[in-house]
């Protein structure tokens, strides 16, 4: 049974690493920097687009690498509390529940940094 737990964790970490970083290789940070500075009245350097955009891409990449790492780990412990005591449920849901908040987290920081740049 933890064979099967490591198993599906790993896959989910390797999906979200697959995607987080075939999103930088797919990245076009000229086009979208030329598009913003156009839009905006005081000019924005391209390099601090592009970093700006990095950091947001990264922030919630990492964000969602831990929480499926956490929500791999705290399911698994769950399962096996749930096995002895089902009376338990309650308060594994909501263990659960913020472990998955990590994530949000990621994605509240990509979104104030994104807001930042215009």
């Amino acid at each position: 049974m933890s064979r099967q737990i490591l198993f599906a964790g790993l896959m989910v970490l390797g999906v979200a690493l697959l995607a987080g970083i075939s999103s930088l290789l797919l990245w076009q940070p000229g086009a979208i920097a030329s598009e913003v500075v156009a839009l905006e009245v005081m000019p924005i350097h391209p390099d601090v687009l592009r970093w700006g955009y990095l950091a947001a891409a990264l922030a919630t990449m990492v964000g969602s690498v831990a929480a499926a790492y956490a929500v791999a780990t705290i399911g698994a412990a769950a399962v096996g509390a749930l096995a002895e005591k089902p009376e338990l449920f309650g308060r594994l849901v909501i263990l659960v529940g913020l472990a998955e908040g990590i994530a949000i987290y990621g994605l509240i920081i990509s979104v104030l940094i994104l807001n930042r740049l215009g």
